[in-house]
């Protein structure tokens, strides 16, 4: 794929030693060469003018979450069977997708709006926060330090990230029905950190907040 690629891609990895998504994505953070940064899983599928959205709501201070499409297990292995992605071929078949559960949404993949007011969140909400799909500006990731490398194991390394670019002043904006990727179906990862991680940003939280815990 690097050497059909158009542009430059830079191959980045880590020996596996379990989960440590947050240490690989600050080593992309600081290798990457361009102004902004937008994170993606490496089991989603993008539509053709994905990083286009992206660019559109790309903004001064601002953060965007996006939001995906799950896929089911046996829409799945087909995408997987086929030679190429070809969403002109998977678009074409939505109906009958979303009709036999292939798909758990329709018309965000259909309905496409730009920017917008009704896109900024005034405050931290933890819902719809996924880090298969984000962006920001790098020079804003490296003023907090990145991701935080010190939780381990799946789960809230996306919402601490966002949580703490919201308090440094950066604001978020939802990238539903704009930037939606396609999730492919895995069996669920290890979550047995989830809780444990999960409690450390609820205490982050609720320290900046000055309510004790």
């Amino acid at each position: 794929m690097m050497e059909r690629s158009k542009h430059p891609i830079q191959h980045l990895w880590q020996e596996d030693q379990g989960f440590r998504k947050t240490m690989i994505l600050n080593q992309a953070i600081q290798a990457a060469q361009g102004e902004y940064l937008i994170f993606l899983d490496g089991d989603c599928i993008v539509q053709p003018d994905f990083v286009k959205r992206h660019r559109q709501l790309a903004k001064s201070q601002m953060m965007v979450t996006g939001s995906r499409v799950l896929l089911s297990e046996s829409l799945t292995q087909k995408i997987l069977g086929w030679p190429q992605w070809n969403f002109a071929a998977f678009k074409s078949n939505l109906i009958s997708y979303r009709l036999n559960g292939g798909i758990n949404k329709f018309w965000p993949i259909v309905l496409k709006f730009g920017p917008g007011a009704w896109r900024i969140y005034q405050k931290f909400v933890w819902r719809r926060i996924k880090g298969c799909n984000m962006a920001c500006w790098k020079e804003d990731a490296l003023a907090i330090g990145g991701f935080d490398e010190s939780m381990t194991g799946w789960g809230h390394e996306d919402a601490d990230f966002v949580f703490r670019l919201q308090h440094s002043g950066v604001r978020r904006q939802s990238g539903a029905w704009s930037t939606e990727v396609f999730h492919l179906f895995h069996r669920i990862s290890d979550q047995s950190k989830a809780a444990e991680n999960a409690k450390r940003v609820r205490e982050k939280i609720m320290a900046k907040a000055g309510i004790g815990v």
